[in-house]
């Protein structure tokens, strides 16, 4: 009798611990909000824009009734004077609940990141418990963050995920580019001393067409999205961009590279050996001597021989020396070009001020509150670069090589 009164005990508080559905949210009831994009109006309020999955049309196809296409992705749009008073709005022109927590990407008008900045909108984005913090940050280059937003895009039915992979593919390949999280971003900017960088998306092509499904039924788009430079933000704030050379080193120095292109100049000609490299690394080290900060950068690379133009002997270790001595040359020239950009801007993106806070924090007390503006534009900073060659691909002696020996 005594077992069984446990027993019954037993049950009912699992009756009462493993209660369900209390929370439960039924998908027709869901409106599943993929991107959004934030502007200000010109009265001064945020402008909401909201790329809703339309779950039907992605797994079927984009097909409708009657075989009529209808879009993968629903708009929504809407003012007010803060996010939260935004997305409220929003939900008078919506039959369903909005859903951040597959929110993957948040886009930045460029006018709003340059006038007001990105901190009091990151706060309201932070506070929200559904909201991730892992969603990835861009700014909208030479456009709005609406336009990018509404895009219709081929291969990849929603947009936030065509933007999501081009970020990821060419932070791979070739570097000019970062993947920058909300989390990442809030970071730098509470860091002191600290810049902060972005990655810019810009849209080619008409923003009208770029709305319409007939841009999706070409073989080549009339209007599309595109990876654009790096945004530089200094207390937030968006204060200049970065592209080509100043772009890669800057990515390089930060330790973000994954992989990259180096041509070189061989035998007079310009760009005639491409170098692809493989794995590599940045480490950054500070010192403090008599109250002046130096900082010293050491990379090291190994990678490929990608392409030659010219016919090289690449089973000549001596050759293969002196390529390896121009690839570490070429790599030391964009890093110093990034650090006198950064300098110029009086904008630590690089980091420098975080690793001498992180290795020296008393003597950085000293220096931090005029860091950006005094110590760090005349940082004496020392660079290393190893380089070495692993492979060749699939033949050591250069094809050109062959067809100059045949024709002598």
């Amino acid at each position: 009798m005594k077992r069984k009164g446990v027993f019954l005990l037993l049950m009912i508080a699992m009756t009462l611990l493993l209660t369900s559905c209390w929370s439960k949210k039924e998908l027709t009831d869901l409106a599943i909000v993929s991107a959004m994009g934030i502007d200000e109006t010109k009265d001064g309020r945020f402008h909401l824009t909201l790329q809703i999955i339309n779950p039907g049309n992605v797994a079927g196809g984009m097909q409708g009734g009657g075989g009529s296409q209808s879009p993968p992705i629903t708009i929504y749009s809407a003012s007010g004077d803060n996010i939260v008073e935004a997305s409220r709005r929003a939900s008078g022109r919506i039959s369903r609940r909005l859903y951040y927590a597959h929110t993957n990407l948040v886009v930045v008008g460029e006018g709003l990141a340059r006038k007001e900045g990105l901190n009091t909108l990151i706060d309201g984005l932070d506070r929200d418990p559904e909201f991730r913090n892992t969603s990835t940050l861009v700014i909208a280059r030479n456009s709005t963050a609406a336009d990018l937003v509404k895009t219709l895009t081929p291969v990849d039915k929603i947009p936030a995920n065509k933007v999501l992979k081009t970020l990821e593919f060419t932070e791979r390949k070739w570097g000019e580019n970062v993947k920058t999280s909300l989390q990442e971003v809030m970071k730098s900017i509470e860091s002191p001393g600290r810049g902060t960088v972005v990655s810019g998306f810009r849209l080619v092509g008409n923003p009208q067409q770029a709305q319409k499904l007939d841009n999706l039924q070409e073989s080549a788009p009339a209007a599309t999205l595109r990876a654009s430079g790096i945004a530089v933000l200094k207390q937030g704030k968006l204060v200049d961009w970065l592209y080509g050379k100043p772009a890669r080193g800057t990515v390089w120095i930060l330790d973000k590279i994954q992989g990259t292109d180096i041509n070189i100049d061989w035998a007079g000609k310009k760009e005639a050996i491409a170098y692809q490299s493989v794995r590599q690394k940045t480490s950054v080290s500070a010192q403090v001597k008599n109250g002046k900060p130096h900082i010293s950068i050491h990379t090291r690379v190994e990678g490929d021989i990608g392409d030659m133009e010219v016919p090289v002997d690449i089973t000549n270790p001596k050759v293969i020396t002196k390529i390896e001595q121009s690839v570490r040359k070429e790599i030391k020239k964009e890093l110093r070009v990034a650090i006198e950009h950064a300098q110029k801007n009086k904008t630590d993106i690089l980091g420098f001020g975080e690793v001498v806070h992180r290795t020296r924090p008393n003597q950085f007390k000293k220096l931090k509150t005029e860091w950006n503006d005094v110590y760090f534009p005349k940082l004496d900073v020392d660079i290393a670069v190893e380089a070495y060659v692993r492979r060749a691909g699939l033949r050591n002696k250069s094809f050109l090589s062959g067809v100059k020996e045949n024709q002598k």
